[in-house]
């Protein structure tokens, strides 16, 4: 269920589990400014509001005062702006364009995309900004024959993302061959020799991303 409050530019959409008590709903009109509750399953004209299927940081916060002021069973809180027509412009990335409020807003339909296999994986590489070098388009050509298979648009974009720029772990953690000598340490160890040689005060390093001093 989904209730409406309503002051001159801004539609509030409540979404409940269930009934609201009058006292309850008085709470609400209180906290939207004196809002006028929308005795109405639909309403009609423009609307710019957050899309369906992202739920706002406002309406986690807004859904977390409500449950401090005592009121159970509402889930989704978001603001509609009303504007003139369709032509306004707005951040269609986090905002549609509606023609009316009703029950269903907050509804998601999507149908996912098929799997997409790739053809050419260099420009497949080019065309999504994946920043794949010669050698990792090498392997991935390479595995693909050796599966007998093209490669899919999932395995290829994994692949990028963990042999990205801020998360290259095979560099860091690799053996690195030097004038045709492999290397004891490699970067890794050599960042972590540091506190490994001066632990004093130190709780916690290189684990998850963060670490813990004294």
């Amino acid at each position: 269920m989904i209730l409406f409050f309503q002051d001159k530019k801004t539609v509030f959409t409540v979404e409940t589990k269930q009934k609201l008590s009058t006292a309850n709903i008085q709470k609400l009109i209180w906290l939207f400014a004196d809002a006028k509750q929308i005795d109405k399953k639909i309403i009609q004209g423009n609307f710019i509001g957050p899309r369906s299927e992202m739920i706002t940081p406002w309406s986690t916060n807004a859904v977390e005062i409500t449950q401090n002021m005592g009121i159970d069973g509402i889930s989704r809180i978001e603001q509609f702006s009303k504007v003139e027509s369709k032509d306004t412009k707005f951040d269609s990335m986090i905002s549609c364009f509606f023609k009316e409020l009703n029950q269903e807003i907050f509804k998601t339909i999507i149908q996912p995309e098929s799997i997409l296999e790739i053809d050419d994986i260099a420009t497949y590489n080019k065309q999504e900004g994946l920043a794949l070098n010669e050698e990792e388009i090498g392997y991935l050509e390479n595995l693909s024959k050796k599966l007998n298979r093209k490669l899919t648009d999932g395995e290829v974009f994994g692949f990028s993302q963990v042999n990205s720029e801020h998360c290259r772990h095979k560099i860091f953690n690799g053996t690195f061959i030097i004038d045709g000598e492999a290397k004891t340490s490699s970067l890794f160890k050599m960042i972590k020799k540091t506190s490994a040689i001066k632990p004093e005060g130190l709780i916690s390093a290189y684990k998850d991303n963060v670490a813990f001093i004294e």
